[in-house]
């Protein structure tokens, strides 16, 4: 067992663990053996329509975090490809606008397992889908979607998006929606709601009906309370870490973490730079600064500095999300060989949030994501290719194969499960 009993504090327990394992000259063997033993799962990975083409597309190594060659060489199994939508306006046009948006990324990872590459990867709907198509080696295709504000003010739609594959929605993303108040309140303590408006209360009914998981990782704290207080089913938080750690809106703090486990729920651990150690990640990025400003200028693209952000238009904001994977993949490259360079937040200041979520809600209860081409992306967790990586560190930490089969996926298909078996329920 990898449990520390005593009083020891959580960083000696982290090193005790380290210096334990490193004395292992086996344990690199044991981390391969187990990596290839258990389905990897990756819970949140963006994606840009322009890649689900016929002459560009993921059957390519991009310059992406995520392709299937890079699937493959890092031997993730799972991808949940995300439905995302940004904020806009709470009225018709803007739902029009969203809602087309939606669709065509839904359409865009239907083609890719359908078209593009089906003998390399298919669409998943339910656990036992998963591991049979795991069998065959194959990779694993499964969709969410970030933001339901998309579906405007018909639950209907909802029904659409669970024809489509969607497995999981959340109600916001940064910004309140017509359906809860966002963790961005927090910023300026200005809520429409809060927490849940009248039609979001009514949209946690549709989906447990739905057998759709609800995703609680952009939503207020009140928005995540009258979720839990209403739904019949556990919930996830598909890209979130411990708030303990790592002082971010976006995180769950304890209570947080106590009421998911109260629930029967699973955070998965974000590998988000900033989400994990903001002390390392402002040092590595005021050192990055000009070089993200170099690349964008031999692209002929601005780069904007986060202050920057908040007066640019919409359209400006969605052409500089298009072009940030590219220009950051390209930077990594630039400094890949310097010596120079501030360290960086790295697999270990990851599993330091896992370790502190066990620890405090229990082994059933945690999972792991990247949000990759989404913002994500770590040292030694920077692109799929390094996913073994991961696997690695927790070995060195002590965890048993039992223990990463649960934290690589296990948990969530266990949710998926409960939540698929409860809309089942309701149709007998």
């Amino acid at each position: 067992m990898r449990h520390i009993i005593g009083c020891f504090c959580f960083l000696t327990m982290i090193c005790c663990k380290e210096s334990t394992v490193s004395e292992n000259p086996n344990f690199e063997a044991k981390a391969r053996e187990i990596h290839q033993n258990v389905i990897t799962i990756d819970t949140h990975d963006d994606i840009d329509v322009k890649n689900f083409t016929d002459s560009i597309n993921y059957t390519q190594e991009l310059n992406t975090q995520v392709d299937l060659p890079k699937m493959k060489s890092g031997d993730l199994n799972v991808a949940w490809f995300i439905v995302y939508t940004g904020q806009d306006s709470l009225n018709a046009t803007g739902y029009a606008k969203a809602e087309e948006n939606a669709l065509a990324k839904f359409n865009a990872i239907h083609r890719l397992c359908d078209t593009l590459a089906p003998d390399e990867i298919e669409l998943a709907a339910t656990s036992e889908e998963v591991r049979s198509i795991f069998k065959t080696g194959r990779r694993i295709a499964m969709i969410g979607v970030e933001n339901a504000y998309p579906i405007g003010e018909d639950l209907a739609k909802f029904e659409t998006y669970q024809k489509l594959g969607a497995r999981y929605v959340s109600l916001a993303h940064n910004g309140h929606s017509q359906f809860c108040d966002s963790h961005t309140g927090e910023k300026d303590d200005i809520w429409l709601y809060n927490g849940l408006s009248k039609l979001g209360k009514e949209a946690v009914y549709e989906l447990n009906r739905l057998g759709i998981m609800i995703d609680i990782s952009h939503v207020s704290k009140e928005s995540m309370i009258q979720i839990l207080s209403l739904s019949k089913v556990p919930v996830i938080a598909s890209h979130s870490s411990a708030r303990a750690l790592c002082d971010h809106s976006r995180n769950l703090d304890d209570e947080q973490l106590k009421l998911l486990q109260k629930n029967g729920g699973v955070v998965q651990t974000v590998a988000l730079n900033s989400y994990l150690n903001m002390a390392k990640y402002k040092a590595r990025e005021r050192f990055m600064k000009d070089i993200y400003k170099q690349v964008a200028d031999s692209l002929g693209i601005a780069w904007l500095e986060t202050p920057e952000k908040d007066v640019i238009t919409k359209r400006e904001m969605n052409d500089y999300l298009e072009d940030y994977p590219e220009i950051k993949y390209m930077a990594r490259a630039l400094v890949a060989q310097r010596s120079d360079v501030p360290p960086g937040v790295d697999v270990s200041d990851f599993v330091d949030h896992i370790d502190y979520m066990v620890d405090l809600i229990g082994i059933n209860h945690v999972g792991i994501s990247s949000d990759f081409d989404g913002g994500g992306g770590i040292e030694g967790w920077s692109d799929a290719s390094e996913t073994f990586n991961v696997t690695l560190e927790l070995v060195k930490r002590g965890y048993s194969e039992a223990e990463i089969e649960k934290l690589w996926g296990g948990n969530l298909l266990r949710v998926l499960d409960e939540v698929q078996e409860y809309a089942s329920t309701l149709k007998n």
